[in-house]
């Protein structure tokens, strides 16, 4: 009898339950970058293997960073989404949360990036949800876990095994 070890489908992501296969990630380089390498684009350079805020070398490679390259297609990574009574009395309010964390997270980590903050309309009256883009898995559900830590609710991660997608959604 044979076990099939690979999940299929969305699953939520906990620390109950490890990852059987690696993400697929079209935007990482297939080969190591030489260093260093600037991004043309926002001034990221990659060196000791990895992209970083510091001053580009005059000698450097130029290369669009993973994030840039994200942005220009406009391809996230990560989706939140944030809806609720509570979200739309207070949506200013966690608005500047979000970007708070995605700045924090930035200063230290280049390739963690919001792509896009949207207002969606839902229905006659019903109120307005937020869709949040991101470059980067990790700070969508960093973003869910600031929101959820803050003002509590409801919070659901769907990872989608084998791709380099998350979606986030919290609701109050």
């Amino acid at each position: 009898m044979s076990i099939n070890k690979t999940p299929t489908g969305n699953h939520t992501i906990g620390h109950d339950r490890p990852l059987f296969e690696q993400d697929i990630d079209s935007y990482k380089a297939k080969e190591k970058l030489s260093e260093p390498t600037v991004c043309p684009q926002c001034g990221a350079v990659y060196h000791a293997g990895c992209w970083q805020w510091i001053e580009p070398p005059s000698n450097a490679d130029s290369q669009t960073c993973p994030a840039c390259h994200r942005i220009k297609d406009n391809f996230p990574a990560g989706f939140v989404t944030l809806e609720g009574p509570f979200f739309n009395t207070h949506s200013e309010e966690i608005k500047h949360l979000i970007q708070n964390h995605a700045l924090h997270e930035r200063v230290e980590h280049p390739l963690k990036r919001i792509i896009a903050i949207e207002n969606q309309a839902i229905g006659n009256h019903q109120g307005s949800s937020m869709l949040v883009t991101t470059t980067d898995t990790h700070l969508a559900r960093g973003i869910g876990e600031a929101v959820r830590h803050a003002y509590q609710g409801e919070l659901k991660v769907n990872h989608v095994s084998g791709e380099n997608t998350v979606r986030v959604h919290w609701s109050r």
